[in-house]
């Protein structure tokens, strides 16, 4: 495959965009981030002069070439910066997940053998601290926010802006040095190491270069005409391809501004007030922002919620049409028009969403009821398809082509192939170089021609190019009667209700499809509150009568959706049960990123599985729990299994 020798434009790292942003945008603003109720904003230009400055002190404190850095911490410019420090010093940055539990990061930091630890606060000092003994390659740390480490031992602890004053004074001492290093850089050197989610064991180590990064970055900012004045809100976790791309790779390219909010907890309200014109989010943001709409109009006066439900109706009849440029008389254009003063523009200001020109939603399949809803609002939300491996992006959708059932063509320089078994394959400037000290996992996903297994089956439309994604190849079946079995395809929609979080869906050589249900505590309990319901625990409204009632009428209304696609049609669930907890990432039963691992919990929950298909009407069992502090722990519940309700295929003979 023809790639680009010399790199896009000339520029052939990360420190050769920023030395290119910080002379041709110097007082634009790069960075932004909320501090005790203030924005601050930087330049490009002082961006570049911080990043030198912690390059300059990271060599002082003696970080060499090929090292590897790990930034541990939320969304700050400080972090980010970080990362192209210790490019600019020739070592590689591996940005960790702040929520994974100690252990979890002893795994990481010693497989990638990291020397220089860069920590954003006193709880991740202390989750390094408590393994730094299963760490012999770990030496310097380095934190941003001092406070409630004054009395630390400093002796290998650094903090943040005593490292570049030590930089800054060494200045005139260091620049040749680092300068030097900066100069060996070429489009082949290594830009970063991220690590997967690890949905099936170990998180592999996967080794992008600059021509992944730059390449992929300039690509997909042509795709969709990203622009130097674009705003970004960077609050997805640093750890993950798709924030490494957007907050730092697009950011460079583009010289658009990254904007980092205050807390989680004020996300929202600092989505609102920057008002991103470019905006990510995977399909959980999504469904929790309609939850948190759905609530609201539930407590809404009976006025409000006839408006609301009249003119959502319309939004999505033409509301689609008319973001698309299609023909849509001019009487729905009017309706519309007056829903956007009445409804669309408030909901959209409410959301932060009034300046979104570009959206996207990946990490898994979204809901198309869910889809739709935004895009009817006038939101250009699209769908894109990618993997750590491919530095994100494999397809996504052009403006004009969007459909919920589609992840979209090509992304420009990505060739795709689909093999005799459905998974899908591609090959494109991309692809990673390696998983570190992992060669046998490498062969396996990467032959030598450089195509990569994607582990997802799907396929190609004729007509159009679309790809459309079934679900994960080893997730997809067949049931015991031979129709195929798709589980993420019914857990998509059962998680459009607000009242369903989680679902987990079994039927895999079975004769009939089971689920797990978790509800949305958010929703549910405010349906609880206002029925004036009380309840002490998760566990006890999950199993209130009522509630279940509920979770039942949504599991039929998906089985009516489902049996309208001959195809999956045998993937209605006949038999549910509402689980006694959430799924956790900290008890291994998802991802960081959120993801089911199905095979941990198809192992941890045997027992209520097994009850789900041997017509027990309830199950008693015991789970370990891990609580926030690390301690384990056990709950004990008594579930009540529900039956569902199926409905007849439909078939496309009869639909005609």
């Amino acid at each position: 495959m023809a790639t680009t020798p010399t790199g896009a434009g000339g520029l052939t790292s990360v420190p050769a965009l920023l030395h290119r942003n910080a002379t041709e945008f110097g007082d634009a603003p790069a960075y932004r981030e909320k501090e005790f109720g203030i924005w601050q904003s930087w330049t490009w230009s002082e961006t570049r002069d911080e990043i030198e400055a912690l390059a300059l002190g990271l060599i002082d404190l003696g970080l060499n070439e090929g090292d590897f850095v790990a930034v541990i911490g939320r969304n700050r410019p400080h972090l980010y910066w970080s990362m192209m420090a210790a490019q600019m010093c020739g070592a590689i940055p591996v940005p960790l997940y702040q929520d994974a539990a100690a252990e979890e990061m002893a795994y990481t930091l010693g497989h990638c053998g990291a020397r220089f630890v860069i920590a954003g606060d006193q709880e991740q000092v202390d989750k390094v601290i408590e393994v730094q003994g299963e760490l012999p390659g770990f030496e310097q740390m380095i934190y941003l926010d001092p406070r409630g480490l004054r009395k630390y031992d400093h002796s290998k602890l650094h903090q943040y802006s005593h490292v570049q004053d030590a930089g800054r004074a060494k200045i005139d001492e260091l620049r040749p040095v680092m300068q030097a290093r900066i100069d060996k850089l070429n489009y082949d050197s290594t830009c970063v190491m991220l690590y997967t989610s690890g949905t099936t064991g170990k998180p592999k180590g996967v080794v992008l270069s600059n021509r992944n990064v730059i390449e992929t970055s300039k690509s997909s900012s042509d795709f969709d005409d990203l622009r130097q004045t674009d705003d970004i809100l960077a609050y997805l976790p640093m750890a993950w391809v798709g924030d490494f791309i957007f907050s730092v790779g697009q950011a460079l390219w583009t010289g658009f501004c990254t904007n980092c909010p205050e807390s989680a907890d004020t996300m929202h309200v600092d989505l609102r007030e920057i008002g991103p014109t470019y905006y990510f989010a995977p399909p959980r943001v999504f469904e929790t922002q309609l939850t948190n709409v759905m609530i609201r109009m539930e407590d809404a006066g009976k006025f409000k919620q006839r408006l609301f439900h009249y003119f959502m109706n319309h939004a999505r009849k033409v509301g689609p049409g008319i973001l698309d440029g299609k023909d849509v008389s001019l009487f729905d254009r009017v309706k519309y028009h007056l829903g956007e003063l009445m409804v669309y523009g408030p909901l959209k200001n409410t959301l932060g969403f009034s300046r979104v020109r570009v959206g996207y939603t990946a990490g898994e399949a979204i809901g198309p009821e869910i889809f739709d809803f935004y895009r009817s609002l006038g939101i250009n939300l699209k769908q894109l398809y990618g993997q750590t491996e491919a530095t994100v992006f494999i397809t996504a959708q052009p403006d004009g082509e969007v459909r919920s059932d589609t992840v979209g063509v090509q992304c420009p320089g990505v060739e795709l192939k689909i093999a005799d078994n459905g998974e899908v394959f591609y090959r494109s400037p991309g692809v990673f170089v390696e998983y570190y000290k992992n060669a046998e996992s490498t062969a396996d996903t990467k032959d030598a021609e450089g195509w990569v297994a994607t582990g997802d089956a799907g396929f190609i439309e004729p007509d159009t190019g679309h790809l459309r994604i079934i679900d994960r190849a080893k997730d997809v079946g067949k049931m015991a009667d031979g129709s195929l079995f798709a589980p993420k395809y019914v857990e998509n929609k059962l998680k459009f209700f607000p009242n369903i979080l989680e679902a987990v869906v079994f039927g895999n050589g079975r004769s009939e499809c089971a689920a797990f249900i978790n509800i949305d505590l958010t929703a549910v309990g405010n349906w609880a509150e206002r029925n004036n319901i009380g309840y002490a625990s998760y566990q006890e409204l999950a199993q209130h009568p009522q509630v279940l009632a509920t979770i039942k009428a949504h599991v039929e209304e998906v089985n009516v959706s489902v049996a309208q696609d001959e195809m999956l049609s045998g993937c209605q669930v006949h038999r549910f049960v509402v689980l006694h907890k959430e799924l956790d990432a900290d008890d291994g039963e998802l991802t960081r990123t959120r993801k089911v691992r199905r095979r941990i919990i198809e192992e941890k929950y045997a027992d209520i599985i097994d009850a789900l298909y041997d017509g027990s009407s309830e199950v008693s069992t015991t789970t370990e729990v891990t609580y926030e502090d690390g301690r384990k722990g056990s709950i004990s519940a008594t579930l009540t299994i529900c039956d569902a309700a199926t409905s007849a295929v439909v078939t496309k003979m009869a639909a005609e």
